[in-house]
């Protein structure tokens, strides 16, 4: 009878040391919901933000070619008036 309840204590304790990894595994798990779900707010933002950047982008190259027009008739204007001899 003693090594029944012997055996039966060793189940015991095999059966909580399962229990806390389960519950271990369990908060891990939650964990990585957490920070998968972080990293998924992240993306969209990098993702808004990488949008914006390209809209940006385009505007900075529309300045720059209306810069690159505005140098031109600028130096028009200039060459104009030194034939002028103003």
């Amino acid at each position: 009878m003693t090594s029944e309840l012997e055996r039966i204590k060793i189940l015991e304790g095999k059966i909580g040391k399962i229990i806390d990894y389960i519950n271990e595994l369990s908060a891990d798990n939650e964990k990585l919901k957490q920070e998968l779900e972080e990293l998924k707010k992240e993306r969209k933002d990098l993702s808004l933000k990488a949008q914006e950047a390209g809209k940006l982008s385009e505007n900075l190259k529309g300045f720059q070619t209306e810069r690159e027009e505005i140098k031109k008739r600028i130096e028009s204007i200039i060459s104009q008036i030194d034939q002028i001899g103003i």
